[in-house]
């Protein structure tokens, strides 16, 4: 469906390039981008960058500015109290250099920014999990200025929170599609303790699994990364997402070379040109310009076929395949195809015959001399053969391919092998000319009015996109003409003179009475000036407001201490009723319950309120015997909310249970009367967060980050109030959590819930790792999976030290473990808590007694 695009009731999106370096900085600048992101040396989710220093600030802002740039930092990572102080000074130098805005994911470096700066832009990360109205309305209240929503977000999701929400929106067009939900991903974080939070993500996703149900491997054939998506390319529905109202499509790639920024950055620069039709929202030039206006005119596809040039030069700058993502709703058969995880290119054919140093392909796609190309043989983890085409024989839809004599081992090629172009040399020089030299390339609107009488002065007014307005008088008064006077097209011709500038006269207004003169030197003086007082103007640093006093000792909370800890107070989360009659045999008074089906919450709670009655009808007790404490029932809630699907919500809340585990800022909002507690997705991590979510939404407790270890925790809780907090010390990790359902893409033809036939509901599935590890999958009410650690990790070493700094509240979860081993779990952290054991024998013992194969804590 194309979407009715005009102008006049539409607005174009900013378009928003990365930047991991100063030549990426300016691929994009030169290729038509309105803004660019960047990290500095600390706080920033891409540390594998090279990123920019504190230092290169106010020289890369200065740079942007004059070329009508904007400049956003990176600040998207979670802050953990050591290092506010440090992270308050980051945020002082960002500031006073002039930096349009900084994208965050921490709460509490929301809150220190707002304090610090009243009017300084904050941009909501993409970390922070946003998919719903209401977060939205969580981020605005924050003092956010703008919310990067969830890449998992369809167009229609978008609209629904764009006509709900007062903030502008901004969604990535185009790049590498994690599978887990940005911000809730523990992957990296459980496996080897980088932190994707931390900007240390190790990829996981990209590897190869074996899919494991009811305890027999799935033959999947070629299919093994099974949780590694396609590459979004938002391209096909550009004029859908202009129409949704986002006002920033941002592309992602912090990590590429500035050849896939310039690349990229190009193909959405001119696609959106087209989709406005409006082609003087920026050129490489006039002639490019009225070029651009035949081409439009001959297509009018505001959006290019499959085999466009666009979509080959998007498959060559980086390319798993490219996918419209979750644009158009959910489609598990096409999101993740799971035959590679690396970087392909353009699809070129497949090998028919070799012969002597030649191989022969179907081809599917243009190939010359000098390309590089691969041959896929469907066993990507193995080296695979490639190198440089020499020469290229194109016989019908057959090409005759030679290489190098010992380039290839044609002994390791077969027929049938895909073959891959992965390089396009020529292609390369093209996008590195685009950004060389010093002179712009990429230039920016401008119009002129012009006025003046004979005998005065000739007075040009120049307005530039950006709202910079300058005035220029001639230095000599006009006279009447007698030949050559200042007609419109005189004029015009000699203001339109700007090459070698970032700017180009897109309209000129000529208010002279016929008959007028003015020397050409004096006109092309004038536009010198005009161009001259431009750049001043547009390179001043942005002058935000800066409390010099606000400091971040003001928002830190009261540490006094309490003179009284209460005994330990052990939790468990449950996620089956067999779970949960282990764990009211056992004496737990706080229980969790997290089911995939919250009907089944109703019969839990009833099940707790039972056995409160017969407690109360126990007659062992005496008269003057304190009455135990009765069991209470909390239910945990999907960590994932989108638009339409409060009913999940209302009926949990029908179960009338004594409390709620909230996950999100939709949870925060419906459940504001009721008794709550913040879990660990909210990613609190410093005192700034705690304070937030304690005080402004009344939570009971929340629950630590799982991205601290045990010295960043230890620091949480002397900065803060400990019975504020509970902390989870044995648990299966929640590694991925995540839109794409296993079980419908490899376990059914099904695209989505209404056709897959819930193959949840009858297997038992897992997936094994290349060490061996069998992770647990399950599914929630949403359909969203999560990935469980196969191997449990257990606290149980620093909980007499946890207890000792004032800690209360400790929990631990159960996914799949038998009703017996729930209660030897129990058993043994009750001992723990009692003091009857110490954390290394409930290591030894858990591990050695139950083979459960619980791992140290060693998060962080």
């Amino acid at each position: 469906m194309k979407a009715e695009l005009t102008p006049t009731t539409l607005q174009l999106p900013e378009l928003l390039a990365p930047a991991g370096n100063w030549e990426c900085a300016k691929a994009a600048v030169e290729n038509g981008a309105d803004a660019i992101y960047f990290g500095l040396e600390r706080f920033n989710a891409r540390m594998r960058a090279e990123n920019f220093t504190e230092a290169d600030l106010p020289e890369l802002m200065q740079f942007l500015h004059r070329r009508g740039v904007k400049g956003y930092v990176t600040l998207n990572t979670l802050i953990f109290p050591q290092e506010l102080q440090e992270a308050q000074q980051y945020i002082r130098s960002i500031i006073t250099a002039g930096v349009d805005a900084v994208i965050v994911q921490d709460v509490g470096i929301c809150r220190l920014i707002r304090h610090i700066s009243p009017d300084f832009p904050i941009h909501a990360s993409t970390q922070m999990t946003i998919t719903s109205a209401a977060g939205v309305e969580f981020a605005e209240a924050l003092g956010c200025n703008l919310v990067v929503l969830a890449r998992e977000c369809s167009l229609k999701e978008i609209d629904k929170i764009h006509k709900h929400s007062s903030l502008p929106l901004e969604v990535f067009v185009h790049g590498a599609l994690c599978v887990a939900y940005s911000g809730q991903c523990l992957t990296s974080e459980a496996l080897g303790g980088r932190s994707a939070n931390r900007g240390e993500c190790a990829q996981a996703c990209r590897m190869p699994y074996e899919l494991i149900a009811d305890g027999e491997v799935v033959d999947l054939g070629d299919r093994k990364y099974l949780l590694s998506p396609q590459d979004l390319a938002g391209l096909e529905v550009l004029p859908d997402l202009v129409k949704s109202g986002v006002s920033c499509l941002k592309i992602e790639g912090r990590l590429k070379a500035p050849e896939y920024v310039a690349n990229v950055t190009h193909v959405y620069r001119q696609a959106l040109d087209r989709v406005m039709e409006l082609p003087d929202k920026g050129t490489r030039g006039q002639g490019d310009k009225e070029a651009r206006r035949q081409k439009d005119k001959k297509n009018n596809s505001s959006f290019p076929p499959s085999s466009s040039p666009e979509r080959y030069n998007l498959e060559m700058a980086f390319s798993r395949g490219i996918y419209t993502g979750w644009f158009r709703g959910i489609n598990n058969q096409e999101l993740v195809h799971a035959r590679f995880g690396k970087k392909r290119g353009v699809y070129l054919g497949e090998v028919t015959r070799i012969r002597n140093e030649q191989v022969i392909i179907k081809l599917e796609a243009p190939v010359k001399p000098g390309d590089g190309v691969v041959f896929d043989c469907g066993h990507p983890e193995a080296k695979e053969e490639g190198g440089r085409i020499y020469a290229v024989e194109q016989k019908g839809k057959e090409a005759i391919l030679t290489f190098g004599r010992r380039d290839l081992n044609l002994h390791r090629l077969h027929v049938g092998d895909k073959v891959w172009k992965t390089s396009d040399p020529e292609l390369d020089k093209q996008l590195r000319q685009s950004f060389a030299g010093e002179n712009p390339q990429f230039q920016r609107p401008i119009s002129v009015e012009v006025y003046g009488e004979v005998g005065d002065k000739l007075i040009a007014i120049a307005n530039g996109e950006l709202g910079h307005v300058v005035q220029v008088e001639s230095t000599i008064s006009l006279v009447e003409a007698h030949t050559k006077p200042l007609t419109k097209e005189r004029l015009h011709e000699q203001f339109a003179r700007l090459g070698n500038t970032p700017f180009y006269l897109a309209e000129l207004t000529n208010h002279l009475k016929d008959g007028i003169m003015l020397p050409v030197s004096e006109l092309n003086r004038m536009r010198r000036e005009i161009v001259t007082q431009l750049e001043e103007m547009r390179s001043l640093p942005k002058r935000w407001q800066l409390h010099s006093h606000a400091s971040l000792q003001d928002l830190l909370p009261s540490t006094s201490p309490h003179p009284h800890t209460p005994a330990p107070s052990l939790i468990v989360l449950v996620r089956s009723l067999k779970q949960l009659q282990a764990a009211l045999d056992a004496g737990i008074k706080t229980l969790y319950c997290e089911f995939e089906d919250p009907r089944a919450y109703r019969e839990a709670v009833e099940m707790v309120r039972q056995g409160r009655e017969g407690r109360q009808g126990d007659n062992s007790f005496s008269s003057t015997s304190p009455t135990p404490p009765t069991p209470q029932i909390w239910l945990a809630l999907p960590r994932i909310t989108k638009p339409g699907e409060n009913w999940i919500l209302e009926q949990v809340r029908a179960c009338k249970a004594d409390g709620y585990l909230v996950r999100n800022y939709d949870h925060l909002q419906f459940f504001a009367q009721e008794r709550c507690i913040g879990d660990f997705s909210f990613n609190v991590a410093n005192a700034l967060t705690a304070d937030y979510f304690k005080h402004r939404f009344g939570l009971e407790r929340v629950t630590a980050s799982y991205d601290l270890n045990i010295s960043q925790l230890q620091d949480l809780l002397n900065s803060c109030p400990p019975q504020w907090f509970e902390v989870t010390i044995h648990q299966h990790m929640p590694m991925f959590h995540m839109e794409h359902c296993v079980f419908c893409a490899f376990l059914s033809q099904g695209t989505d819930y209404t056709n897959c036939g819930r193959p949840c509901e009858k297997h038992e599935v897992k997936i094994k790792d290349r060490v061996g590890c069998e992770h647990i999958l399950q599914a929630d009410v949403g359909c969203r999976n999560t990935v469980f650690n196969g191997t449990a990790q257990t606290g149980a070493e620093y909980v007499q030290r946890l207890m000792e700094l004032g800690l209360q509240h400790f929990r631990i979860e159960f996914v799949n473990e038998t009703p017996e081993e729930v209660t030897q779990t129990i058993h043994r952290y009750q001992q723990l808590l009692q003091g009857e054991i110490t954390g290394s024998q409930l290591w030894r013992k858990l591990k050695l007694q139950n083979q459960l194969g619980v791992t140290r804590w060693e998060r962080g």
